[in-house]
Protein backbone atom coordinates (compact mmCIF):
# COMPACT_ATOMS: atom_id res chain seq x y z
CA UNK A 1 0.00 0.00 0.00
CA UNK A 2 1.62 3.57 -1.10
CA UNK A 3 1.60 5.72 2.07
CA UNK A 4 1.47 9.09 0.86
CA UNK A 5 4.03 12.02 2.37
CA UNK A 6 1.70 15.27 1.37
CA UNK A 7 -1.16 16.99 2.25
CA UNK A 8 -1.98 20.10 -0.28
CA UNK A 9 -4.52 22.27 -1.05
CA UNK A 10 -3.23 25.12 -3.35
CA UNK A 11 -1.24 25.54 -6.76
CA UNK A 12 1.85 23.60 -7.32
CA UNK A 13 4.55 24.59 -10.32
CA UNK A 14 4.25 21.69 -13.07
CA UNK A 15 6.11 21.37 -16.21
CA UNK A 16 5.91 25.10 -16.68
CA UNK A 17 2.50 26.26 -15.70
CA UNK A 18 0.36 26.60 -12.10
CA UNK A 19 -1.83 23.75 -11.72
CA UNK A 20 -4.14 23.56 -8.61
CA UNK A 21 -4.19 20.37 -6.36
CA UNK A 22 -5.84 19.29 -3.42
CA UNK A 23 -5.69 16.02 -1.12
CA UNK A 24 -7.17 14.72 2.03
CA UNK A 25 -7.52 11.64 4.07
CA UNK A 26 -5.14 9.10 5.19
CA UNK A 27 -4.40 5.41 3.17
CA UNK A 28 -4.40 4.02 -0.47
CA UNK A 29 -4.19 7.02 -3.01
CA UNK A 30 -7.55 7.38 -4.75
CA UNK A 31 -6.48 10.70 -7.99
CA UNK A 32 -10.07 12.00 -9.10
CA UNK A 33 -9.60 13.39 -12.91
CA UNK A 34 -12.79 15.56 -13.61
CA UNK A 35 -14.46 15.79 -16.82
CA UNK A 36 -14.44 17.98 -20.03
CA UNK A 37 -17.08 20.37 -18.45
CA UNK A 38 -15.98 20.68 -15.04
CA UNK A 39 -12.95 20.84 -12.94
CA UNK A 40 -12.26 19.47 -9.46
CA UNK A 41 -15.22 20.93 -8.10
CA UNK A 42 -17.41 18.21 -9.71
CA UNK A 43 -15.80 15.35 -7.39
CA UNK A 44 -17.03 17.47 -4.06
CA UNK A 45 -19.80 14.31 -2.99
CA UNK A 46 -16.64 11.79 -3.66
CA UNK A 47 -14.10 13.85 -2.39
CA UNK A 48 -15.64 14.09 0.75
CA UNK A 49 -16.84 10.29 1.42
CA UNK A 50 -13.96 8.80 0.09
CA UNK A 51 -11.40 10.68 2.55
CA UNK A 52 -12.71 8.71 5.31
CA UNK A 53 -10.81 5.62 3.59
CA UNK A 54 -8.13 6.35 1.40
CA UNK A 55 -5.77 9.74 0.68
CA UNK A 56 -8.00 10.98 -2.10
CA UNK A 57 -6.33 13.91 -4.91
CA UNK A 58 -8.16 15.81 -7.17
CA UNK A 59 -6.88 18.62 -9.40
CA UNK A 60 -7.70 21.12 -12.05
CA UNK A 61 -6.46 19.69 -15.44
CA UNK A 62 -4.31 22.68 -17.30
CA UNK A 63 -6.89 25.04 -18.41
CA UNK A 64 -9.61 24.62 -16.31
CA UNK A 65 -10.65 25.77 -13.04
CA UNK A 66 -7.82 27.56 -11.30
CA UNK A 67 -5.28 25.57 -13.01
CA UNK A 68 -3.28 28.11 -15.75
CA UNK A 69 -3.01 27.03 -19.40
CA UNK A 70 0.49 28.32 -20.56
CA UNK A 71 2.30 28.54 -23.94
CA UNK A 72 4.16 25.77 -25.10
CA UNK A 73 3.48 21.96 -25.57
CA UNK A 74 2.23 20.26 -22.93
CA UNK A 75 -0.02 17.06 -22.33
CA UNK A 76 -2.40 16.43 -19.63
CA UNK A 77 -1.14 12.72 -18.80
CA UNK A 78 2.35 13.93 -18.25
CA UNK A 79 1.14 16.65 -15.88
CA UNK A 80 -0.49 14.04 -13.77
CA UNK A 81 2.38 12.38 -13.63
CA UNK A 82 4.09 15.07 -12.29
CA UNK A 83 1.55 16.16 -9.67
CA UNK A 84 1.93 12.53 -8.52
CA UNK A 85 5.61 12.71 -7.52
CA UNK A 86 4.93 16.57 -6.28
CA UNK A 87 2.80 14.20 -3.64
CA UNK A 88 5.16 11.34 -3.35
CA UNK A 89 2.76 9.10 -4.26
CA UNK A 90 4.22 6.04 -5.85
CA UNK A 91 1.02 4.65 -7.09
CA UNK A 92 -2.52 5.10 -7.09
CA UNK A 93 -6.04 3.91 -8.08
CA UNK A 94 -6.87 6.73 -11.00
CA UNK A 95 -10.60 7.32 -11.64
CA UNK A 96 -11.35 9.47 -14.84
CA UNK A 97 -15.01 10.38 -16.08
CA UNK A 98 -15.45 11.61 -20.13
CA UNK A 99 -12.62 13.80 -21.28
CA UNK A 100 -11.03 12.77 -17.43
CA UNK A 101 -11.38 9.48 -18.53
CA UNK A 102 -8.93 9.94 -21.89
CA UNK A 103 -6.42 11.33 -19.59
CA UNK A 104 -6.45 8.56 -17.37
CA UNK A 105 -6.24 6.25 -20.64
CA UNK A 106 -3.35 7.95 -21.36
CA UNK A 107 -1.72 8.11 -18.05
CA UNK A 108 -2.04 4.45 -17.50
CA UNK A 109 -0.33 3.62 -21.35
CA UNK A 110 2.32 5.86 -20.76
CA UNK A 111 3.08 5.19 -16.94
CA UNK A 112 1.66 2.23 -16.35
CA UNK A 113 3.83 1.19 -12.73
CA UNK A 114 2.17 4.49 -11.44
CA UNK A 115 -1.68 2.99 -11.98
CA UNK A 116 -2.48 0.39 -9.39
CA UNK A 117 -6.42 0.27 -10.74
CA UNK A 118 -8.43 2.29 -13.09
CA UNK A 119 -11.59 3.36 -13.12
CA UNK A 120 -13.19 4.65 -16.55
CA UNK A 121 -16.94 6.43 -16.43
CA UNK A 122 -17.99 7.22 -19.61
CA UNK A 123 -14.90 7.33 -21.06
CA UNK A 124 -13.74 9.81 -23.81
CA UNK A 125 -10.56 8.39 -26.11
CA UNK A 126 -8.06 9.79 -27.94
CA UNK A 127 -8.20 10.02 -31.02
CA UNK A 128 -11.81 8.67 -31.24
CA UNK A 129 -13.85 10.56 -34.54
CA UNK A 130 -17.73 11.34 -33.70
CA UNK A 131 -19.28 10.32 -36.76
CA UNK A 132 -23.25 10.39 -35.95
CA UNK A 133 -25.00 13.76 -37.23
CA UNK A 134 -26.17 14.96 -33.82
CA UNK A 135 -22.48 14.83 -32.14
CA UNK A 136 -21.16 16.54 -35.61
CA UNK A 137 -23.93 19.92 -35.42
CA UNK A 138 -23.25 19.47 -31.32
CA UNK A 139 -19.59 20.75 -32.35
CA UNK A 140 -20.31 22.57 -34.97
CA UNK A 141 -22.69 24.75 -33.18
CA UNK A 142 -20.26 24.98 -29.69
CA UNK A 143 -17.77 26.27 -32.49
CA UNK A 144 -19.83 28.94 -33.89
CA UNK A 145 -20.79 30.06 -30.55
CA UNK A 146 -17.28 30.18 -29.21
CA UNK A 147 -16.20 31.91 -32.64
CA UNK A 148 -18.59 34.65 -31.78
CA UNK A 149 -18.00 34.77 -27.76
CA UNK A 150 -20.92 33.61 -26.85
CA UNK A 151 -20.26 31.52 -23.68
CA UNK A 152 -23.22 31.51 -22.32
CA UNK A 153 -24.59 29.75 -25.56
CA UNK A 154 -21.97 27.73 -25.97
CA UNK A 155 -22.52 26.70 -22.24
CA UNK A 156 -25.94 25.54 -22.80
CA UNK A 157 -25.07 23.66 -25.47
CA UNK A 158 -22.98 21.74 -23.18
CA UNK A 159 -25.32 21.43 -20.43
CA UNK A 160 -28.34 19.76 -22.75
CA UNK A 161 -25.46 17.75 -24.66
CA UNK A 162 -23.49 16.51 -21.40
CA UNK A 163 -25.89 16.82 -18.49
CA UNK A 164 -29.29 16.52 -19.84
CA UNK A 165 -28.56 14.21 -22.56
CA UNK A 166 -30.76 13.62 -25.50
CA UNK A 167 -33.53 11.44 -23.30
CA UNK A 168 -33.77 14.13 -20.85
CA UNK A 169 -35.46 17.57 -20.69
CA UNK A 170 -33.70 20.26 -18.69
CA UNK A 171 -36.72 20.02 -15.80
CA UNK A 172 -35.63 16.21 -15.54
CA UNK A 173 -32.67 17.08 -14.20
CA UNK A 174 -31.65 18.45 -10.89
CA UNK A 175 -31.01 22.24 -11.06
CA UNK A 176 -28.19 22.33 -8.36
CA UNK A 177 -25.98 20.14 -10.65
CA UNK A 178 -26.94 21.92 -13.59
CA UNK A 179 -26.08 25.49 -12.51
CA UNK A 180 -23.01 23.48 -10.80
CA UNK A 181 -21.63 22.73 -14.31
CA UNK A 182 -22.74 25.93 -15.64
CA UNK A 183 -20.50 27.66 -13.70
CA UNK A 184 -17.86 25.59 -13.84
CA UNK A 185 -18.05 25.48 -18.05
CA UNK A 186 -18.29 28.96 -18.07
CA UNK A 187 -15.11 29.54 -16.02
CA UNK A 188 -13.06 27.08 -18.62
CA UNK A 189 -14.42 29.03 -21.43
CA UNK A 190 -13.47 32.83 -20.28
CA UNK A 191 -10.02 31.44 -19.28
CA UNK A 192 -7.53 33.61 -20.66
CA UNK A 193 -6.01 33.22 -24.17
CA UNK A 194 -2.57 31.84 -24.81
CA UNK A 195 -0.59 31.73 -27.82
CA UNK A 196 1.30 28.85 -29.36
CA UNK A 197 0.06 26.45 -27.43
CA UNK A 198 0.09 22.89 -28.90
CA UNK A 199 -1.38 19.57 -26.73
CA UNK A 200 0.73 16.47 -27.59
CA UNK A 201 -1.62 13.36 -28.84
CA UNK A 202 0.06 10.00 -27.55
CA UNK A 203 1.33 8.21 -30.76
CA UNK A 204 0.26 5.96 -31.45
CA UNK A 205 -3.08 7.08 -30.04
CA UNK A 206 -4.73 5.53 -27.64
CA UNK A 207 -8.04 4.41 -29.59
CA UNK A 208 -5.47 1.75 -31.22
CA UNK A 209 -3.58 0.67 -27.66
CA UNK A 210 -6.70 -0.58 -25.31
CA UNK A 211 -5.03 -4.14 -25.24
CA UNK A 212 -1.76 -2.54 -23.77
CA UNK A 213 -3.61 -2.06 -20.39
CA UNK A 214 -2.84 -4.64 -18.27
CA UNK A 215 -3.87 -3.16 -14.95
CA UNK A 216 -7.02 -4.09 -13.31
CA UNK A 217 -9.92 -1.68 -14.83
CA UNK A 218 -13.36 -0.95 -14.13
CA UNK A 219 -15.45 0.91 -16.76
CA UNK A 220 -18.80 2.27 -15.81
CA UNK A 221 -22.01 3.83 -18.17
CA UNK A 222 -25.19 5.00 -17.26
CA UNK A 223 -28.53 4.33 -19.38
CA UNK A 224 -28.94 7.31 -19.97
CA UNK A 225 -25.47 8.32 -21.44
CA UNK A 226 -24.67 9.78 -24.62
CA UNK A 227 -24.22 6.82 -27.38
CA UNK A 228 -22.33 7.55 -30.54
Amino acid sequence: MTIPKKEFDGLVSINGTKLYVETAGKGEALLFIHAGIGDSRMWNEQYDEFSKTHYVIRCDLRGFGQSKMSSGVFAHHKDIAAILEYLEVEKAIVLGASFGGHVAIDFALTQPELVKKLILVSPALGRYEFESPEMLQFFNKEEEKIKHGDWEAATELNLKMWVDGPQRSAEEVSQNVREQVREMQMNIFSQPEVDVVEEIELAPPAITRLGEIDIPTMVISGNLDVIE
